[in-house]
C-alpha cells in the first residue's frame, strides 16, 4: 500500500538517512536512491547510500554514482535506514546489517511480492517503477525536481519500462516523463547511453549467447546460456549479461525465455521473460526467486546444466498451465 505521507513524515523527522539498493543493482534501485539523495541534501539532511555491489558501468554517469559506498565502509550512525527497489530483507544483502546502526526503518518499493518488511512500508505493486514513486514522494515534501534529480528517475523509468515497451508501462510513467522533460532531461543523449551504447565486451558476450542459445517446448522458449569461461573470453563482467535475455523472447514464436550464467559467488543466476499472458514470477517464485509479472530471476546452487534443467520444466509445466486455461 503506498504511503507517501508517512514516508515524507518520517523523512521530515530523520536529520540523517542511510539509502540502501538491492544487490545486483539496477537502473530503478540506483535512479531511486540517487534521486532521493539528492532530494534529502537539499533538505539539509546527512545522506548516505549503500550498496553491496557495483554500480553498472552503464549507470556510472548518473549524479553522484560515485558517492555510492559498501556497506562494510559504513561507521556511522543514522536517524532512517530507507531502502528502495528492494523487493525482501534477503535482497538488501549485506546492507541488511545497517539497520543496526539506524533508529528507523523505511521503505519505497513496486514489487508486489514485497512482504513490507520496514518499519513504514510505501509499496505498490501496480506501479511500473519505484522511480515513479519517488516522483510522487517528491511532491508530499515539497522538493523541487532539478535537472540531475531528473537524469535519475529517468534511469530508472525507462529501464524497468524497457523503454517505455513492456506491458507494465502505464500512464503514471509518462506523465512523470513530461515533468522530467519540462526539469530540462536530455532525453536523446540518455536514451543513447542507457540503450543504444554498448561496450565491446557486451556484444561479444551476445554474440556468444546467441551462437548458443537453443528452444524447448516446440520452440516456445528460449534457453541460453554463459559459463564463466564464455566471460572471460569475452573480457566481460556478469552486468554486460544483464540485458541478454531479452534478445531471447524477440525470436518468432517464442513465449518465454530464460538466461543462466554462472556467478563469481558460484552460484547460478537466472533471468527469466516472458510475453502476455505468461508470467515468469509465479515460476520464479517456485524456486526461491522473484521478481515482476514478465520478468524476473532466481538464484541457485549447483551445476550450470542441472539447474537449467530445474528451471526450464518449471517454465514448460507453466506453459502446460496456460494452455489448460485457454482450452476450457
Amino acid at each position: 500500500m503506498r504511503d507517501p505521507e508517512g514516508i515524507a513524515r518520517t523523512l521530515r523527522e530523520a536529520n540523517s538517512v542511510c539509502i540502501c539498493s538491492h544487490v545486483s543493482p539496477d537502473g530503478d534501485t540506483i535512479g531511486s536512491a540517487l534521486a532521493m539523495r539528492l532530494v534529502l541534501i537539499n533538505m539539509g539532511k546527512r545522506v548516505r547510500v549503500f550498496c553491496q555491489d557495483k554500480v553498472p558501468d552503464s549507470l556510472c554517469f548518473l549524479p553522484g554514482a560515485d558517492e555510492i559506498r559498501h556497506p562494510e565502509e559504513n561507521t556511522e550512525r543514522y536517524d532512517l535506514f530507507l531502502s528502495v527497489d528492494v523487493s525482501d530483507e534477503a535482497r538488501l544483502g549485506s546492507c541488511a546489517a545497517l539497520r543496526s546502526c539506524c533508529e528507523r526503518t523505511a521503505q519505497i518499493d513496486h514489487h508486489w511480492t514485497n512482504p513490507g518488511f520496514a518499519g513504514v512500508n510505501s509499496v505498490d505493486g501496480n506501479a511500473s517503477a519505484t522511480c515513479t514513486m519517488i516522483r510522487e514522494q517528491m511532491k508530499y515534501l515539497d522538493a523541487p525536481l532539478t535537472r540531475e534529480i531528473a537524469e535519475c528517475l529517468y534511469a530508472g523509468i525507462s529501464t524497468d519500462t524497457g523503454n517505455f515497451s513492456f506491458d507494465c508501462t502505464d500512464p503514471e510513467a509518462f506523465r512523470v516523463m513530461g515533468d522530467l522533460l519540462e526539469a530540462g532531461l536530455p532525453l536523446a543523449d540518455l536514451s543513447m547511453r542507457l540503450f543504444r551504447e554498448k561496450s565491446k565486451e557486451q556484444l561479444k558476450l551476445l554474440g556468444r549467447a546467441i551462437e548458443k542459445m537453443s528452444f524447448e517446448a516446440d520452440g516456445r522458449i528460449a534457453v541460453m546460456m554463459l559459463n564463466r569461461q564464455d566471460f572471460e573470453d569475452c573480457g566481460a563482467l556478469s552486468e554486460h549479461a544483464d540485458t541478454v535475455v531479452n534478445y531471447g523472447l524477440e525470436t518468432i514464436g517464442t513465449q518465454m525465455a530464460v538466461l543462466a550464467r554462472e556467478s563469481d559467488d558460484n552460484r547460478i543466476k537466472f533471468s527469466l521473460r516472458a510475453r502476455a499472458p505468461l508470467t515468469v514470477d509465479d515460476v520464479a517464485a517456485r524456486l526461491g526467486g522473484g521478481g515482476h509479472n514478465r520478468a524476473a530471476g532466481i538464484s541457485m546452487e549447483g551445476t550450470l546444466k542441472a539447474t537449467t534443467r530445474v528451471v526450464v520444466r518449471a517454465m514448460k509445466e507453466r506453459l502446460q498451465k496456460e494452455d489448460k486455461a485457454r482450452k476450457k
